[in-house]
Formats: structure tokens, sequence, C-alpha cells
């Protein structure tokens, strides 16, 4: 039977053939095919424009990990529930209030040899100012030219200065072996005879603002500036298995900088230890991990991880990797001034 019998027009019906009626309808399945198709490809993005968007966010990746990040929240805790220290939190400010009550003398060590022996004066005097301030500090400089600090710097009541006469390190090859093993013998006399903490600091550094009991603990870690926030794959620990001092891909939670490090005499006397032992078993095969004592420092931390560990503000540097942290406290000078022109390191005296 056919579906359309006849077309009306002024001169009367017209018959219509049954293939004029397939042909119609042929004609209306196709048209409303067309329509549906205009719809659909309205509604999807086409493939350039998907490749596209692809290309962008490769991109952003790209320049966040190459360029200068902001700051992640300020977290007040790490993952295993050890406090994460910013200076100006309430938690800090009641730990200083806290520790204000007790008789604590804390030692700081730096090792100043050869070149670096610039450094030394303005460390100190920084460290006067701003490095627990009103309590009791002992500084110990391990040098091969005592000469360096004469005339020697006007400490403040309650601050001593022991230097202890070091051999000759020549190139820093020789350095990055021995320093872990120098900390040991220092902590075993006088350190562990005279103070209850310890901190570890590299000389060509100035503290610019306080940096006071909140850092005291256990075992104290600072975060990398230039790695805080960023993926943990982007950590340079030491991946090649030929070294001790590799961490699997599993592995890690922060990247640790070995700027500033420290805690009870006690913790700080283990970690040189079992890192000096890394080194030399790494030297007796020649091999030296790519990050120096750091790769060996974090290694250690991996295993045993920090009881407190310090934010960005207490090791920080001019990078444009570096986060923006609400205060910068101790600043590296070594670390900075390598990437500025001479008119700049002229200015802030490398």
């Amino acid at each position: 039977m056919a579906l359309l019998a006849f077309c009306k027009t002024p001169a009367g019906p017209v018959r219509v053939t049954r293939l004029q009626v397939v042909l119609y309808c042929f004609l209306f399945f196709l048209i409303i095919y067309f329509l549906r198709g205009r719809n659909i490809a309205v509604s999807i993005k086409s493939p350039r424009l998907i490749v596209h968007d692809l290309g962008k966010s490769k991109e952003r990746l790209k320049t966040h990990v190459s360029t200068k990040t902001t700051a992640p929240p300020m977290p007040l805790e790490t993952s295993w529930g050890a406090p994460l220290v910013w200076g100006d939190s309430s938690k800090s400010a009641r730990r200083r209030a806290k520790l204000a009550e007790r008789e604590i003398r804390t030692g700081l060590v730096a090792l100043v040899v050869g070149t670096y022996a610039k450094f030394v004066r303005r460390f100190l005097l920084s460290a006067e100012t701003y490095f627990l301030p009103d309590q009791m500090v002992t500084y110990y400089i391990l040098t091969d030219n005592p000469r360096t600090l004469d005339p020697p710097v006007k400490l403040g009541p309650g601050r001593k200065l022991t230097v202890i006469y070091i051999t000759e390190l020549p190139g820093w090859s020789r350095l990055t072996y021995r320093r872990m093993s120098l900390l040991v013998d220092t902590i075993r006399s006088p350190i562990s005879k005279e103070v209850q903490y310890v901190f570890c600091a590299d000389v060509d550094q100035e503290f610019v603002a306080p940096v006071g009991a909140e850092i005291l603990g256990d075992l104290v870690a600072t975060l990398h500036p230039e790695l805080y926030g960023m993926p943990r794959n982007t950590f340079p620990y030491q991946v090649e298995e030929f070294s001790v001092a590799h961490v699997e891909d599993d592995e890690g939670d922060y990247y640790y900088t070995s700027e500033l490090y420290g805690g009870k005499v006690s913790h700080v006397y283990m970690l040189a230890h079992a890192c000096s032992l890394l080194i030399l078993q790494d030297q007796a095969n020649g091999v030296m991990a790519r990050g120096l004592e750091e790769s060996y420092l974090n290694r250690y931390l991996i295993n045993h991880r920090p009881t407190r560990v310090l934010s960005p503000e207490y090791s920080w540097w001019v990078s444009d990797m570096a986060a923006d942290v609400p205060v910068q406290r101790l600043v590296s000078l070594g670390r900075q001034c390598g990437a500025l022109d001479q008119d700049k390191r002229d200015k802030i005296r490398c």
C-alpha cells in the first residue's frame, strides 16, 4: 500500500508512483540525518582543538617546573605527623615561649676552608643578631686557617666561639668526602660534652631574620627552596643503582637541603656517622653521588624521617625556581652568587 496516495494541486489530484514515494522518503531521511550530524559536530571539539589543549597543558607543566613557583598553602604538619615549621605561626610562638623557660645551649657548626674564609665573619655577625637570640650558643668553626678569625668577632652574653683546626683540604672533591667524617669527630669531642643541640650550616650563608627555638627538635631537616611544592619526580635523588645513596621510585616524601640540618647531639651524630660510612663505601668503589653529601643526607632522612621539618624560610636564595615564602630567614650567598652578574655579586659582597 502506498504511503502517500496523491498530492493535491490547483489543477486537481496528481497520482504519485511507488518509485516517487521511495525517493521522497529517502530525501526526507537524508535531510534529518544531515541536520542531526551538524548538531553533534557543533557539540564536540575537533581533534585539532583537543591536541592543541594537550600541547598547552604540557607547556604549563614545563613552565611550572622551570620557573619560579608560588608556595603552596602553609601546611603545619608532615604526613607522618612531624611539625612543619614556619617562624611566624602560632605553633612556633608557643614553642619559643615554652623553651625560653629552659637553659639550653646549642652548637652551630660551620666548615671554613680555602676561599670560604671570606664568608665567615659575615656568617657569625648575622648569627649573633638572628640565630637563637637571647639563648646560649657555641659556634664551632672548623678551619684550615685559624687566622681567618683575627681580629675576633665580638660576641654577646652567653655566646662562645670555638675554633677547631683541621688539616688543609685542597679541592672541593676532597672536602665533600670528608665533611661528614669531620662532623663525626667534632661531635665526639668537644660538642657532645658542651651542648644539647647542634646544627650544621654552610658558612656561605647569612641570617637575615630571626631563627628561634622553634627549630629545636630531635632530628631536624630543612626543605630545599627550589623543590618545595614540586612533584616528587622532579627531586634530584640518586637514581643510579651503583651508589649506596640510591633512592627507589616509591621512596621519599621531600627533598632536603644540606645548607642547614641538626637536632639533638645524639641524633646528629648518628646521621653524620651513617652518611660518612655511605660516602666511604661509595668512595671505595670509585663512586660519588651526583648531589654529593646532600644525596647521602636525603638517603638517610628517607630511612629516618625527621621529627621536625623546617620550611624553606630557613634555607633560601634568589632563584627563578625558589618558591615565595612569608619570611626569608637564612639566605645562601654561595648558591645565588653563581647566578648573578658581577655588579650584583659586588653589591652583595659575594
